[in-house]
């Protein structure tokens, strides 16, 4: 049994989906800290030839709470998310074919942050043909007092895992004898550069996934992420 293990991210870049494309489960952390400098609630999508940010606006709340425990603003303008990607989109190639899946997304009317970016995660999958199982965190039966690699541990064990594949970021934090030490196999998920045409202008690369499905047929972009990829 594979397993992926990340916090939920709103529209994240090509690699999160593959992790997610190269596993048997993907969990997604619910009860975690949201961290205002991460990913969570935001991206970056193409603007005049330059990476510009996107983000859901959440009402005010401490910075204590987990993400599960975040709402949005209540005043979230989800027609004007939307104007902003169609504005920056509207004459990419593949526009048509992605604004129907994306409008799906952002006029999603749940008001709590982790459920409605797991909507768009699952809608995502959807989109791009990916059938692994996923799974919220805090349905699995682990200690909730554990941090860290012990918390992942525990969840793997709790997903009866042979494998956990986590990103290629995660090098810094785990160890891969530690998990063998457990009867579990790391890996960490590489993706490979994909680059291709931008409205001509020079390409900005690991973007959102919008970015890629507005510039490539939908079938290009399913066959990156079963494939371009490294497992180290």
């Amino acid at each position: 049994m594979k397993v992926g293990i990340m916090q939920p991210y709103f529209l994240p870049y090509i690699g999160y989906f593959q992790l997610i494309a190269a596993v048997d489960q993907f969990i997604v952390y619910d009860k975690i800290k949201y961290t205002k400098k991460g990913w969570v609630n935001r991206n970056r999508m193409l603007l005049n030839g330059a990476d510009t940010l996107f983000s859901l606006p959440l009402r005010k709340a401490s910075d204590s709470l987990d993400i599960v425990a975040r709402e949005l603003a209540a005043d979230f303008d989800r027609a004007k998310m939307l104007s902003q990607f169609c504005n920056a989109y509207r004459r990419a190639p593949y526009f048509a074919q992605t604004i129907a899946w994306l409008e799906r997304i952002v006029e999603h009317q749940e008001s709590n942050l982790f459920r409605y970016i797991h909507h768009s995660l699952v809608q995502t999958c959807k989109h791009l043909d990916i059938a692994t199982e996923i799974r919220i965190s805090s349905n699995l039966l682990i200690d909730p007092t554990l941090k860290g690699q012990d918390k992942v541990l525990a969840l793997c064990h709790a997903s009866d895992a042979d494998t956990y594949i986590n990103a290629i970021g995660g090098t810094e934090l785990y160890a891969k004898e530690d998990f063998l030490a457990h009867g579990i196999e790391l890996k960490f998920l590489q993706p490979k550069p994909f680059e291709y045409p931008q409205f001509g202008a020079t390409f900005v690369p690991w973007l959102s996934i919008v970015d890629l499905l507005m510039f490539n047929p939908l079938d290009t972009v399913r066959k990156r992420i079963a494939s371009s990829y490294e497992l180290v």
